[in-house]
């Protein structure tokens, strides 16, 4: 006998049956083709639908709760909708399933091509998606990524000191001066080729020298790392304007309108060095947006606290420490140590080892301590981006085989030192 499942149906009718008694699935069936037998004539026989493969398999499925049977019809059928609804309005007929009374509904009759065709849509967005997405850029997608990788290649190196830069350098007569190569590549991103990086906290002599011959723009990071750089460049170069990222901000992650917003506030040299002069210790100096600055009050310190006020921590924090004899043997020995290792000593300022972590983790775990740190001993080289942190936690000294970066706020020490 041909059978039809659903999945090959055009419709699907979907009824209840109510019945006043305990009965089984066989009982339901039975009484749905025997009392439709001869009722809607030969054509629409349900038996004969069945052997034909027009009508597919009946499924019931029954509940059976407090003496009374609760169920659900599925008829699958591949006959027009006329005939469906036929079918569907005959099962309503059957008022007894063996001796207990019953009442059938059909509830609907779904179109299956409807979910399919629905499927269909479906798929097709997400494929058409697809397609724009990622096979068919447009033009300006491909214009903005081959000027990306333009600009990314133009980064060059100028100056003795090797410093990062773009191409735009001589021929330009306004300079922006960033702190590292990471701000360098990202305002070269974004169109910007007359810029230049210091590579570290002190000042390199090619920056000096382009002070003198062009007008200068110092753009740094928005913490206080950035602060200090605007101080030392001020003092030994001729900066005309001075701007910052925003707070908590450094330049390498800024967007292209931000990094615009912030070269349109930029501010005279001249009223820089004036508001350092004429703002207390403790005052608190911030750029808006506009070039304008705006200065909070300093804290009131009792008598009994001078002594600790927060400018002496300030000028101890940042003051370079000399190398005396027991740090020297000490640091020699912990050197010595940890050669072949790829680990890192962390020291507090009784030269007591707070830790050993790999060299790897070494950043991330500065950052996480913050202060309290007085050396590190190492097993590599340092970087410019290990002395930046260590810099921003107060670290006092930094001792390694070899080093690859200069500072003027924490010593060095190198194996050629010990």
């Amino acid at each position: 006998m041909a059978k039809i499942a659903q999945i090959s149906a055009k419709y699907i009718i979907h009824a209840t049956i109510q019945i006043e008694g305990i009965v089984d699935k066989p009982d339901v069936i039975g009484a749905i083709f025997g009392q439709t037998e001869g009722l809607l004539g030969a054509d629409l026989e349900l038996r004969e639908l069945q052997r034909s493969g027009r009508i597919g398999r009946i499924e019931v499925n029954t509940e059976t709760k407090a003496g009374k049977t609760t169920g659900e019809i599925i008829v699958p059928s591949s006959l027009d909708k006329a005939e469906t609804a036929i079918v569907g309005a005959a099962l309503e007929i059957i008022q007894r399933i063996g001796p207990c009374n019953a009442k059938t509904k059909v509830d609907k009759i779904e179109d299956i091509r409807i979910s399919k065709r629905q499927q269909v849509i479906d798929r097709a967005k997400d494929l058409l998606k697809e397609l724009m997405d990622g096979v068919l850029p447009d033009s300006q997608e491909l214009a903005d990524e081959v000027s990306y990788s333009v600009r990314v290649m133009e980064i060059q190196e100028y100056g003795k000191e090797r410093l990062p830069s773009g191409p735009g350098i001589e021929e330009s007569d306004d300079i922006i001066v960033v702190e590292g190569r990471a701000d360098v590549l990202t305002m070269l991103k974004h169109g910007f080729k007359n810029v230049i990086a210091m590579n570290g906290t002190s000042v390199p002599a090619t920056i000096v020298e382009l002070s003198k011959k062009k007008t200068l723009t110092l753009f740094v990071d928005g913490d206080r790392g950035g602060d200090l750089i605007i101080k030392e460049l001020l003092g030994v170069a001729e900066v005309d304007f001075v701007t910052k990222a925003p707070d908590g901000k450094e330049v390498e992650e800024l967007t292209k309108k931000e990094i615009h917003k912030a070269l349109r506030g930029a501010i005279a040299a001249e009223q820089e060095k004036m508001d350092r002069k004429t703002t207390p210790t403790e005052t608190r100096r911030s750029t808006t947006d506009t070039g304008r600055t705006t200065t909070a009050p300093a804290r009131l310190v009792k008598k009994t606290d001078v002594k600790e006020a927060p400018k002496r921590e300030e000028k101890t924090s940042y003051s370079k420490k000399r190398l005396s004899v027991d740090e020297k043997k000490n640091f020699s020995e912990m050197l010595e140590d940890l050669i072949g290792t790829r680990g890192a000593y962390v020291l507090d300022d009784s030269l007591n080892i707070l830790g050993k972590v790999p060299v790897s983790e070494l950043q991330s775990t500065i950052k996480s301590l913050r202060s309290g740190i007085y050396a590190v001993v190492l097993d590599g080289a340092i970087d410019r981006d290990l002395v930046s942190i260590a810099e921003r936690a107060y670290v006092k000294f930094l001792v390694a085989m070899e080093s690859k970066a200069k500072s003027t706020r924490l010593t060095i020490v190198t194996g050629e030192d010990l």
